[in-house]
């Protein structure tokens, strides 16, 4: 067990990467030593070569929906919202009632309509139908976006990336880079920032060197942002949905029968592989839901190696990635990766633990 104040580190502001590299694989990548502790300095194209033969990635596919929508209220007054999911298990953007967050929300009243703001000046409607309030206290609006026909429309008229909160300025480009490219499943509300790094040319190259890829879903949701405020043992993470192939399945259960490491791109990855192969044995599954917080005493069935991002001190991610690879090798990593002025989050630098 660690404390979440020995994960804490200071950052200064301008680590905290505001875009993407021009190039994707040309971010710089920290690898850390599971065994031994040890950090060296890296590109993200050198994963050809620290990567062996015969090693399996595992990719999330979950596409990331234009989720944040500007409207204004009846009043005249404008309220942001951010859609969360879908009340149904459908995949999304299959649901037309959704859970969104908003600010504010403190007068919005059931029945309420709302328009959303559009470019081009059409009219496309919102209708409140009813607030609630989480675990954590927090206001919640349950939206009714119309028919699926009307859901589309809305995204693709009024719809912006859903950019963390850090990120100051949103630019039009954010809606294709705020994206892997083996993007291919809509639903998410938040990029699985470790794909990022990777470009068609890499992926071709990783596949020369006989290193397999296989992807899963998850749809990444807003509590992937959500900051640790009690204690590592009280906090709890919301349901998210995902999916694993019998192919993926296969794949993966093959490579540890024949002692081949299995490595998660990113966190949702790992915490999907975790839960489907908790017993040792990845079970395929469609629209399943995970609430996994990987925290320590986790006993780690699947997953050999981890690609990530740099995380926020006070985060349940960084949490995870300490109890996968030890609270102070990870310290250290974090330190030396500041003074090397590395750049953090969402769209900055990557880490391989292995």
């Amino acid at each position: 067990m660690f404390a979440l104040e020995e994960l804490h580190y200071d950052l200064p502001e301008e680590l905290i990467a505001q875009e993407p590299l021009p190039v994707r694989h040309e971010s710089r990548l920290l690898r850390l030593g599971l065994a031994d502790g040890a950090v060296s300095h890296h590109v993200f194209s050198d994963l050809t070569e620290l990567l062996e033969p015969g090693d399996l990635i595992v990719v999330n596919d979950t596409r990331v929906i234009p989720a944040r929508i500007y409207a204004r209220r009846e009043s005249g007054g404008a309220i942001e919202l951010l859609l969360i999911k879908p009340r149904s298990h459908a995949k999304a953007p299959g649901g037309m009632i959704w859970e969104a967050m908003g600010t504010p929300l403190r007068r919005l009243k059931p029945g309420e309509r709302l328009q959303a703001v559009t470019e081009n000046g059409a009219e496309l409607f919102i209708r409140v139908v009813d607030l609630e309030t989480d675990m954590d206290g927090f206001k919640r609006a349950v939206i009714d976006l119309g028919s699926r026909e009307n859901l589309e429309t809305i995204l693709k008229a009024a719809g912006h990336a859903p950019l963390p909160p850090y990120i100051r300025k949103e630019r039009k480009e954010d809606l294709e880079r705020y994206q892997t490219v083996f993007a291919a499943t809509p639903g998410a509300v938040a990029a699985p920032t470790a794909g990022l790094h990777f470009s068609p040319d890499l992926m071709q190259r990783l596949a020369d060197r006989s290193i397999e890829i296989r992807t899963i879903t998850l749809h990444v949701g807003p509590g992937t942002f959500k900051p640790i405020t009690t204690s590592i043992e009280e906090h709890s993470i919301e349901p998210e949905i995902y999916s694993i192939s019998p192919e993926t399945a296969t794949a993966i259960n093959t490579a540890k029968e024949s002692g081949r490491r299995v490595i998660a791109v990113g966190t949702t990855s790992l915490r999907t592989l975790e839960t489907a192969g908790a017993s040792g044995h990845v079970s395929p599954a469609e629209n399943a839901s995970t609430s996994l917080y990987v925290k320590p005493g986790h006993r780690f069935a699947i997953v050999d190696g981890l690609i990530t991002n740099f995380h926020l001190s006070g985060s349940s991610l960084l949490v995870l990635v300490a109890t996968f690879a030890g609270p102070e090798a990870v310290k250290k990593a974090y330190l030396e990766a500041v003074a090397r002025r590395y750049r953090f989050f969402s769209y900055g630098d990557a880490m391989l633990i292995i």
